[in-house]
Formats: structure tokens, C-alpha cells, sequence
């Protein structure tokens, strides 16, 4: 019996130790999966922020691409104002990353508002850009801007209130996230995020923009690539408090979309799918609440980031 139980040990002892050496081969194959070339700067969008009392807006996803390799920064642009302000904004801290990291370029990520942002660096200095990838992007604009601008137009008594309850809104992220110093205009971002603002917008930023429908554009301009993906499915877990908002607002599109944005006005350069994924789970919010039958968000960044690294980006 002695005898069996020691080659019992011993063979737990040798599985043990190869299930280790395992773990340890597959972790140096993860070394510098997201080690790509230029720097990543990833960009928020409407009433977003870099990070508020600890919690990142980009849930977990900025560990995670460090963790391969990647060099990340947050960026913080106003929270709620034109996507020109934001752009400059973020053209600014572009030309700071570069002149810390020593870097030519950077890759840009915009989510929601964050995409048209990011589009407005590589259009007016696409010498800095390496890529840029719009995540749940207003490329062509909202549905749900379009009903607030039609319900609150310009000078009139409902744009005035919801001016001011933007605005309150808009203060209390400042206060947790240190924007308090960044200009603040409710009226020009949702004026930029309507059907309207977005073709204005895109006559000057043509760049990897569908010419029909809901195809693909080109993936390079001007020495830029382009990317997109976004999520179809505004209802994904019961137990995220914002999925119901989410999916009261997807009724208004008629079409497939997020919670806040159609997947075809969402797209530019090279989509790289669909996913049941809502607005917010685009960037795994509310704090990794997701479907839990869909492709973990994070791992679609850290995808990402291999693809932008084996295009040597």
C-alpha cells in the first residue's frame, strides 16, 4: 500500500510540475503579444474620461495590453464639446506622448465620440498616425442625437435645460476625473454627433469612410490604416443597470446597433466584425458586465494590438 501511495505522489508530483512548465511556456508566448510598434493612446468618448475615483474607462483593457507589451496612454479630452475641440485636444497630448516615448507615430483608439476624434488627429496630422481603430464610432452620425436635437433645437427653451443638466453631468466627471481645466459645450458635441454634423464633419475627414451603405473603407490613406468594429446587441446582461437604457434607446434605429449607434454608421476602414456586444461593453463597462456567451472585450483589444504589431504598427 506504502508503495502505491508513493507512486501515486510521484506521479502527481511530475503532472503537477509539467501543468507548470505549461503555464510557463504559454505565458512567454504571451510576452509581447501586444508589444506593438508605436504607442497606443486610447480616447473616450461623449461624457467619458480617462479614469474616475479609480475606475478606468477602458475597464481593465489598458492592464491588459501593458501586460503584453504595449505602451498605453488614457487620453483626456472635454467630455462633452465638438469633435474639433476634442481633436485639437487630443492632437496636443499626441505631440506630448511622442515627445516622451521618443516615438514617430502613435495608434490612435477611439470609442463612441472617441472615433471622429481620433479621425480629426490623423486628417489634419496623419504624419503622427500610424493607425486609427473607431470602436462603437458616430462615423455617420446617431439616431439618438438626431431626436435630441429635433426635441431641443438650438435657442430653445428644452436645449436650454438639457444644456444645463448636461453640463451638471458633465461637472461631476470633471470632479472625479481631474478634467476640471477642459472647455465644455454639450450643444456642439451633440450637433457634431448628429446625422447632419457627422456629413459636414466627414466632407473635410473623408478618410476611411464607407462610400455606400454599410461596407467597408479604405483601410489606407495618407499612410494611415484604418479599422472598426462595434457591438449589435443593446441588451446583454440584466444584472448591468445600463443595459435598459440601452435597449429603450435601440428602438429607435430599425436597424442593428448598440444601444446608441447603428452598426453600419459605425464603421470605417477594414470592420473587423460585429459582436454581442452594447455601447458600453464596447469597453467593457459596467465594470466587465457583459453577455457571457460573447468574445470578452478585452481580448478584442489585445487582438487588436497583435494585429497592429504584426503589421508593424
Amino acid at each position: 500500500m506504502t508503495g502505491f501511495f508513493s507512486r501515486f505522489l510521484r506521479r502527481l508530483v511530475l503532472a503537477a510540475t509539467a501543468g507548470l512548465l505549461l503555464l510557463g511556456v504559454g505565458a512567454q508566448a504571451q510576452t509581447g503579444y501586444t508589444q506593438t510598434r508605436y504607442p497606443i493612446v486610447l480616447v473616450h468618448g461623449l461624457f467619458g474620461f480617462d479614469s474616475a475615483l479609480g475606475i478606468d474607462y477602458f475597464y481593465g483593457i489598458p492592464d491588459a495590453l501593458r501586460q503584453g507589451g504595449a505602451k498605453v496612454y488614457v487620453a483626456q479630452v472635454s467630455a462633452a464639446n465638438s469633435t474639433e475641440v476634442r481633436g485639437e485636444q487630443l492632437l496636443a497630448q499626441v505631440k506630448t506622448i511622442l515627445a516622451l516615448t521618443g516615438a514617430s507615430k502613435v495608434n490612435l483608439v477611439g470609442h463612441s465620440h472617441g472615433g471622429p476624434t481620433t479621425r480629426y488627429v490623423a486628417g489634419v496630422a496623419p504624419q503622427l498616425v500610424a493607425s486609427v481603430t473607431s470602436i462603437g464610432g458616430v462615423n455617420r452620425g446617431s439616431r439618438v442625437a438626431d431626436i435630441l436635437r429635433g426635441v431641443a433645437p438650438a435657442g430653445s427653451v428644452s436645449e436650454a435645460v438639457a444644456s444645463a443638466a448636461a453640463k451638471a453631468l458633465v461637472g461631476l466627471i470633471n470632479l472625479t476625473s481631474g478634467g476640471t481645466g477642459l472647455p465644455q459645450m454639450p450643444t456642439a458635441a451633440l450637433d457634431s454627433l448628429t446625422t447632419a454634423g457627422s456629413a459636414q464633419f466627414n466632407s473635410r475627414f473623408p478618410q476611411g469612410v464607407p462610400t455606400s451603405g454599410c461596407g467597408s473603407g479604405a483601410e489606407l490613406v495618407n499612410g494611415v490604416r484604418y479599422y472598426s468594429w462595434t457591438g449589435t446587441l443593446p441588451l446583454t446582461n440584466v444584472l448591468d443597470a445600463s443595459d435598459a437604457l440601452l435597449a429603450t434607446l435601440s428602438l429607435t434605429f430599425g436597424e442593428a446597433n448598440d444601444g446608441l449607434v447603428s452598426a453600419c454608421s459605425s464603421r470605417l476602414g477594414k470592420h473587423l466584425g460585429d459582436y454581442r456586444q452594447n455601447h458600453l461593453d464596447e469597453v467593457n463597462q459596467l465594470l466587465g458586465l457583459r453577455d457571457w456567451f460573447s468574445t470578452d472585450p478585452v481580448t478584442l483589444y489585445r487582438q487588436h494590438a497583435n494585429r497592429l504589431k504584426q503589421q508593424g504598427l
